[in-house]
Formats: C-alpha cells, structure tokens, sequence
C-alpha cells in the first residue's frame, strides 16, 4: 500500500475545529484521489459514503432536483443500500463531481448544516463545470494531488524516512554527502525518471521489479488522456488538444524549451492553439513555466505574457513518450538530445510538488536560467545539469541582478562555485 502525504492533510483536515468547509481535492487522473481518499474515509468514520457520478450515472438523480439537506438526506438514503447518516461520523465523498454539476452547487448546504463531513474529487474539475449553476464560494477548501513525489516514491521502495532525514541533514548542514550514498541516491533518482509517480506504475513495478510492464501501464494511462481529450474537450479543440499534448517530446528536445505553435503545426500561431494549451493545464496533463521580465517580487507580477515552456507533471509518462530504449539510456546515463529535456521537467515536477509556481529568467540568446523561485523570502534562480558543468547563464543573471542567488542541481555533491550552491539533483525535494 503506497503511503501518501496527502493522508496527513486530510486528518488535519477532519479535525479542525469550528465550521468545516468542504474539501475539494483536484488533480489528473489516476493520481490516486479516489484511493487515498476511500482509505481515509473507511478507517477515519463509522459511516463512509461514496458516489462516484462516472461509475454510477444514477447516482446524479440524487441531486437533480431540491437540494435542502432535508431531501439530500432522503435521496441518499433512497438510492444508496445501506447508506447511515450519522451525525458527526459520516463522510460522504462525491467522486468524480465534474460530472454532476448540480451536486458542486450542493456543496453549500451540507457545509451550512454541519452534520456531515464532505469531500468533493475530480479529475476535469477546471474544463467540465460550464453547467454549474451556483459555485459554492466560500464553502470549499482546495487542495491539488498529484502523482507520487520522489519522497513518496522512496518510501514506495522502502526506503526509511530516517534515512531520508539523514540526507536531509547534508542537505541543511552545507557538508558533502559520502560517495557511496550520493550515487545510491542518484540510482533510486535515474529509477523514478523511468517510472514516474503514477500509482499504478510505481505498484506495478514494486510487484514485478520490470521496466516494460511499468513502460505498458505508462503507455495505458497516456492512451486515456489522448482518450479524455477526445471525450471532454471542445470540438473544436480536440484536435488541437491532442497535437499539443504530442508535440511535447518535441519542444522540450530543443535547445530553446519555449514553447513554440509552429512545433505543433507549421501554421501554428497563439491563437489557434492557447486555448488547448490551456486545457492540457486545466486538466493536470501539464504543468505551465512562465517567463519572467525580472527576477523580482512578485515573480507572478512580473511575467511576460505569451512567453512559457510546458512540462508533463509526471516525468515518467514523458520518458514513457519517447522512443522504446529511452528507460536504458536514462539507466545508464546515455540521453542525447533528451538530456536537458527530462532533467528539466524533473526538477519542474519536484519544485511543483513542493507547491513552488513554476518560472524561468530568459534574455533572448544570452543567458536562461531554468527556474526561478522565492524560498525563505529571497528570490533563487536555479540551473540543471544532467551530469556536471558550469552555470554559466545563471552567473550572468547574478551579476546583473546582484539580489539572485543561485542555485545548482547537477549529478554531483554538495559545494559552491563563483557563488552559486551546488547540490545532487534529488536534493530538489527539499528545496
């Protein structure tokens, strides 16, 4: 059983204190929401109530006509065997709820009467929700689930989380980590490029310890977002959407990872294609970077519009998106002209699992610095190497924006040079 962060956000979450406000949970499919949330509710309650309105279209009859608590409280027990309401122990989980609009609206007045815990998932929550008549302002609270992170992903392989705060430890201290721990460590980081975060990838290859069956699960899951595309987007967009979502091998490959219309098509143009874009994002498929005019408070004011890169929010389902052979050259260190690509939209999973807002710092040709961040109030740029090399275009960005400090991820050990810190490229997840 894969054990999830998002477990301790949910307790915190059913025991606060005062007025209770829904809990919506967003994020892609097959991220687990379903799953962590079913776990909690059968172990945290006496009574645990699911609808899921994709599996069990019925179920939508429960809230299509007055939705008082009073006749909520009569259609659930109604349509739903064995359903208790028991003041105070219950939690009613409305899976799926982008394709009930009427129960979003609902939301509201199970908050207002205060018996009953609810928590609300989907996985199109920001594309399918144009027939909701009334949102639930001021009734829900929202958190974004994501595929398993690096962390989750060592203690899916046992890894001890002592262990993990040990190296935590080099990590706080500024002191080199030893050899034989730092390449360990890098391994178990090569292994979850390869696998990614995605439940059942990482369940599946835990099980089997083989590659092409995790490779088989990857290529599955892409097949049901090409298929998502196809069912939920716009007419006019599913076409768009999906050369979109292919063409993202393609722009991260280049030198310039902006991405670029005329990948997607030769005729491409913002016009034609921003609105799929945006609904790769809205979905949870993709994860968009921003470029900065400056690298200053506030880095959200201070972007340039129509200037941005796209990186999948799995890694593992990018690699799974490249040629057969691609999990082996990664193994073994051997990328070619994918190198930069997927150690790039490594680190922009692990910083966006760690809640960071995702911008670069880019001046034309002379210099681009692959993410910028605020941590501990101080702005930091931070540049990836896949192996070992100079940081050259962040030095650049230091020296004429003498308040950025830099940071260096790369596949070597803690230190600093010419006034930027170096460190192993796992060591993101605590950043």
């Amino acid at each position: 059983m894969l054990k999830r962060k998002i477990e301790s956000d949910l307790l915190a979450w059913k025991n606060q204190n005062g007025r209770k406000n829904a809990l919506l949970i967003k994020g892609a499919r097959q991220v687990g929401k379903t799953f962590i949330v079913d776990k909690f509710g059968l172990e945290s309650y006496k009574s645990f109530i699911r609808m899921n309105f994709e599996e069990n279209k019925t179920l939508r009859e429960i809230f299509a006509g007055d939705l008082d608590i009073e006749t909520l409280r009569k259609q659930i027990t109604l349509n739903i065997p064995n359903a208790e309401l028991i003041p105070g122990e219950t939690l009613i989980f409305l899976d799926e709820i982008q394709s009930c609009p009427n129960a979003r609206t609902a939301l509201k007045f199970i908050v207002d009467d205060g018996r009953y815990d609810v928590i609300a998932s989907g996985s199109l929550l920001g594309i399918n929700y144009k027939e909701v008549s009334s949102y639930p302002t001021g009734y829900e609270d929202e958190v974004i689930m994501r595929s398993l992170d690096f962390e989750e992903y060592l203690w899916a392989i046992g890894i001890n989380p002592d262990g993990i705060a040990g190296i935590k430890g080099y990590f706080d201290s500024g002191k080199r980590i030893p050899e034989a721990m730092n390449n360990k460590m890098l391994a178990y980081l090569r292994e979850y490029i390869v696998i990614g975060g995605m439940p059942a990838v990482v369940a599946e290859f835990i099980e089997t310890a083989d590659f092409n069956k995790a490779l088989k699960r990857q290529r599955a899951i892409i097949a049901n977002y090409l298929n998502d595309i196809a069912k939920y987007a716009e007419a006019a967009e599913r076409v768009k959407a999906r050369a979109c979502f292919l063409s993202m091998p393609r722009q991260l490959a280049k030198e310039n990872k902006k991405f670029q219309y005329k990948v997607v098509d030769k005729t491409g143009s913002a016009r034609k294609y921003d609105g799929s874009v945006m609904w790769l994002a809205d979905a949870g498929i993709v994860d968009v970077c921003n470029n900065l005019d400056t690298p200053e408070a506030p880095l959200s004011g201070n972007t340039k519009p129509g200037y941005f890169k796209l990186y999948m929010q799995d890694i593992g389902l990018l690699v799974a998106m490249l040629d057969d052979g691609t999990a082996k050259e990664i193994i073994d260190g051997n990328l070619g002209i994918y190198k930069g690509a997927i150690y790039e939209n490594l680190i922009a999973t692990i910083l966006a699992h760690n809640g960071k807002k995702l911008y670069y710092y880019a001046e034309g040709e002379r210099f681009e610095v692959d993410f910028v961040t605020r941590i501990d109030r101080e702005i930091f740029g931070i540049e990836v190497k896949s192996n070992r090399g100079k940081a050259t275009s962040l030095q650049v960005a230091m020296r004429e924006n003498p308040h950025l400090k830099g940071i260096k991820l790369e596949a070597g050990n803690i230190g600093e040079i010419g006034g930027v810190k170096t460190m192993p490229l796992y060591m993101a997840m605590f950043l």
